[in-house]
This record gives structure tokens, sequence and C-alpha cells, in this order.
């Protein structure tokens, strides 16, 4: 029988080898919950923080992936490959040569602040109607329109040739494959991503995240539902809207409520029990729901 009172979030520290839909059904499964989504996919390769959302909490989903990332990253130069990454052909291979942390570190200089990034053509982006990644898997390769994104700081952790690492906190929606791949064109010998962790997306971070298999053997007890966080930590940064009982009721109808000391923006309600309510927009002198979400029994 299906739970369907579950309305909260997980974040879980993904192991490397198992995609983020693998973890999507593993706790799908195991909690019995029929509504579990992940808010920003993490590749087979990649590990750390995967945020999971139950229930009506996947309607938050957008608010998580919409945050900044922190991640540390491992390249291999020499070399490049079909998916910019270890799960691709290796295309070319070239000498290091005199390379060293002095060269690599005035490399990364064009690589901080707004940046124009091209995708790889391995990605879930969508063009002409077609996801690239099927393109790329039918041989075929297209023009991508290069993409802003934002490098808010990006740092040289190691140097172990033909191994570096790097610490990165980046805007959603930078591909840090192909901030390898473009950083190895860049210093002329090639690279491409050989590891990856996520240490945070927006304040879910990896030191707080259950290990996959901590949580496994919580689905397995029955009492995962101890790391199951609060719905508001979605948009933990929005200011809160307090509502009485009867306000909740008008809100849950889709209805607004008057904001007697005024407001702007948006902001996010919880009624008197403390429990999210709805995501509300200030318009016209009162609060109108965004997104109403269900009273918990």
């Amino acid at each position: 029988m299906a739970d369907q009172q579950a309305f909260g979030l997980l974040n879980v520290d993904k192991p490397a080898g198992l995609t983020s839909h693998d973890v999507v059904e593993i706790v799908r499964r195991g909690s019995r919950v029929r509504k579990v989504g992940h808010a920003g996919t993490l590749d087979p390769i990649a590990s750390g923080v995967l945020v999971l959302c139950l229930g009506p909490a996947t309607r938050l989903s957008e608010y998580v992936m919409l945050s900044p990332k922190r991640y540390r990253a491992t390249i291999c130069l020499g070399a490049t490959t079909s998916t910019y990454d270890t799960e691709g052909e290796i295309t070319a291979r070239h000498d290091l040569g005199t390379l060293d942390a002095s060269r690599i570190e005035a490399a990364l200089s064009d690589f901080r602040g707004e940046i124009q990034q091209i995708p790889p053509m391995y990605s879930a982006i969508k063009q002409g109607g077609r996801r690239l990644y099927k393109m790329a898997r039918a041989g075929q390769e297209v023009e991508r329109e290069a993409r802003p994104v934002t490098i808010h700081d990006l740092r040289l952790a190691a140097v172990d040739l033909p191994q570096i690492t790097l610490d990165v906190r980046c805007s959603p929606g930078t591909y840090i494959r192909s901030l390898a791949h473009d950083l190895g064109q860049a210093l002329g010998v090639g690279g491409y991503l050989s590891g990856l962790v996520r240490e945070a997306s927006g304040g879910f971070r990896r030191e707080a995240a259950v290990p996959l298999d901590t949580l496994r053997d919580a689905l397995v007890a029955g009492n995962w539902r101890q790391f199951v966080l609060p719905p508001e930590l979605a948009v933990v940064d929005w200011p809160v809207v307090n509502v009485e009982d009867e306000d909740v009721r008008r809100m849950q109808n889709g209805n607004p409520v008057a904001a007697a000391g005024g407001g702007e923006g948006t902001a996010r309600a919880h009624g008197p029990d403390g429990g999210l309510v709805a995501l509300v927009q200030f318009r016209d002198g009162a609060w109108w729901p965004l997104k109403v979400f269900p009273p918990e029994d």
C-alpha cells in the first residue's frame, strides 16, 4: 500500500556507479511513497548530494535545482573523450610537456565569473525537439549554442599530473564536464572529468547527507522517516508568513489572505502548527497562493 503522508526532503549522499533515477527507485520501493523525485541530476560517475523530494514536496524541486552548487572535480589532463568524462571513448591523447601548476592556475583565471559554456553532446538538453545525448548515441553531432553560467569560485586544490583537483562553486546549469574539457583545450593538452563529488546544493551539504547504504538499512527496518527533512528547507531563505486556521483553509482553497502588516515579493506561509501551507506572493495588499500544500495528518 502506498504511503500518502510523506511530505519532505531527503539529503542523500549518492555513491558513484548509480544514476539519480536508481536512487529514486530505491527510495520509492523501500518507503512505498508513490511520488518521489530528485532535485538535480547527478551523473553515474558522480557522488555526493542528491536531494530527493517526497510526496507534495516534489513541487518544490525547482527551487532546490535553482540554488548554487559546490563540487570537487578531478580532471585527467592529456586526453579527451567523446563524453567529456570517463564514460566515453578516448578521442585524442596529448603529451603534457612542461605543464605545471603555474600554467594551470593562469588558465583557470579565464573560467571565473560569468562565462559562456557550450553544453556537451552527451547531455539532456533538447535541440530541435530531441535530446542531445540521443543524437550523440546515433552518431550525430550538432552545433550547440553557448549559454551563460557563473563560476563563483574556482580553486586548484591539488596537482598530481595527469590528474588535478578543482574546488568549484557555480550557478545551476553549469556542466563540470564541459569545464574539464574546456580547461584541457585552453591548456592545449586536452582533459576530461575523471571524478566528481557534489559537496553542496544550496543549503544541503554533503557532511549532513545520509549515506545511501544507511538509508537502505532504514528503509528495510521501517525507520527511514528519521532522515526526512522539513519541506520548507527548499525555500529556507524566503521570508515567513504565519497564518491562523481560518486563513490556512482560505489558502488551501486557493484564495488570497489579507496582509495586515504589508509585504513584498514571495514568502512561505506556515500554519499554527508550524507546517508549510503554501508558497505565496504579495499582490494588491494580500498574500496570493502560488503553490498550496495539503494539510498534514
